[in-house]
């Protein structure tokens, strides 16, 4: 997808981004000059060693942090001339998350936990929303459970509806699969996939697993905080 059509619509753009922190041991630099364009509907993977910056990459991304240095645009709002407030409101109305650690609420049930995200942004029809994505993930006869009373995957199976449900413009997921059996992991993946096609959503996918990132579009290829390579995946 990176030959791009005169009418694409860039939904995400990193501008010679630069990260840095302070440490006992002087200031630490986690990613240094990185720049992209991320096209509606492209999917995109994140991939590089253990330290090489992906998930303060996907922090920077989403609004979640900001730059030392450079600015992001998402859905052409550029996110460090935003207040928190304003990023907050941007992320509700545009961005879908799924994490390794699922963070679903523990006191809601499976239904519940989808409806939030869209009870939040007011939607009345959020019940009805909800209940037909738990359909689609593979739990219409488990929306009534708890976290608690879920496998992983049933868990990680909620959380893609949940950031599904508000039909996101841009899917951040930080490796997803990382708590899972491949099995399980699989499948979760073939979900999401799956997804992301019927819904034309972006999806950013930080990965170590090299034939998810294969799957995608694209694969940019992060080391020492610097974006290395920027390629059309092969598989």
């Amino acid at each position: 997808m990176s030959d791009q059509l005169p009418n694409t619509i860039n939904v995400l753009e990193a501008h010679e981004l630069s990260k840095q922190v302070s440490s006992p041991e002087g200031t630490l630099t986690i990613l240094s000059d990185v720049s992209f364009v991320i096209s509606a509907g492209e999917s995109v993977a994140v991939v590089g060693p253990s330290g090489a910056g992906k998930s303060t990459l996907l922090a920077l991304l989403a609004g979640l942090d900001l730059p030392t240095n450079g600015y992001v645009m998402l859905n052409a709002a550029n996110l460090s001339e935003l207040d928190e407030d304003g990023r907050a409101q941007l992320r509700a109305e545009s961005v879908g998350f799924v994490f390794q650690s699922f963070h679903l609420v523990p006191s809601l049930n499976a239904l519940e936990n989808v409806m939030l995200p869209l009870e939040l942004a007011g939607r009345s029809d959020a019940r009805r929303a909800a209940k037909e994505i738990i359909e689609q993930v593979g739990l219409g006869e488990r929306w009534s459970h708890y976290p608690a009373q879920l496998s992983g995957g049933e868990k990680q199976r909620v959380a893609i509806a949940r950031a599904f449900a508000s039909e996101p413009a841009v899917l951040f997921a930080d490796e997803p699969t990382g708590n899972l059996d491949t099995r399980t992991g699989d499948n979760i993946m073939e979900l999401m996939f799956e997804l992301n096609r019927s819904s034309s959503t972006t999806l950013v996918l930080v990965t170590h697993n090299q034939n998810l990132a294969k799957r995608c579009d694209r694969i940019l290829s992060l080391d020492v905080g610097k974006l290395v390579s920027d390629n059309k995946a092969t598989g």
